[in-house]
């Protein structure tokens, strides 16, 4: 029984990381996302009609310049703009935390799923669980923060203070919730559980190392 168990357990880690990776690649893939707000501005004697995508590294502004024909510039934020409000600013910083802490869960994740097909139970392989799960758990709070942090702008309809030559209003007359917003929310999602699985789920190999069966 405690063999049967074992194995289900580890058929289970691989399930883990399978789902690990996915969320990984999504939240790692809603950074390179332009869409995180989109801004719809009408024409005003100041700025003229269009439609911006704010991402967290750069913004995309569409122009209807006539009813065929549509232009398109976009602007990436380096690190001397003072313009960028403090939630983009900390989600840059949260992204990519995140990122590479993802790498590192699936690194150790990988690391102790080596060890258990090969009947490797010693403590490395307990701990590469344990440290897997903080990473990933670490890695989709800093996701879940950038997220709400964001997703509380845009309901609180928060302006951007963007530089002259966007030609860009501080307020857009209609702000919207982005498609990347969602990518990263289904991303934490996989993230949060399957570290939270890590770190609690490896009782059974422990057992099974203090009291192995003849």
């Amino acid at each position: 029984a405690t063999m049967s168990w074992l194995c289900n357990s580890a058929n289970c880690q691989f399930s883990v990381f399978a789902l690990t990776t996915i969320g990984w690649i999504l939240s790692s893939t809603s950074m390179g996302l332009v869409e995180w707000r989109i801004w719809y501005m009408k024409d005003t004697p100041l700025y003229p009609p269009g439609i911006a995508c704010v991402g967290i590294f750069r913004v995309c502004i569409y122009r209807h310049r006539t009813n065929s024909t549509t232009t398109k510039f976009c602007y990436r934020y380096s690190y001397q703009d003072t313009f960028l409000p403090f939630e983009i600013y900390m989600a840059q910083r949260f992204l990519l935390t995140a990122s590479i802490f993802g790498f590192f869960g699936r690194a150790f994740n990988i690391l102790a799923l080596r060890n258990t097909s090969v009947k490797i139970f010693e403590e490395d392989t307990y701990n590469s669980f344990i440290v897997s799960g903080v990473f990933n758990v670490a890695a989709g709070v800093f996701i879940l923060i950038a997220v709400l942090q964001n997703y509380d702008a845009i309901i609180n309809s928060r302006g951007i203070t963007f530089p002259p030559s966007l030609q860009m209003p501080f307020k857009p007359d209609v702000q919207e919730v982005g498609t990347a917003i969602q990518v990263a929310g289904i991303g934490v999602l996989p993230m949060l559980l399957t570290g939270m699985f890590s770190l609690f789920y490896k009782c059974p190999l422990m057992l099974y190392q203090i009291f192995p069966t003849t």
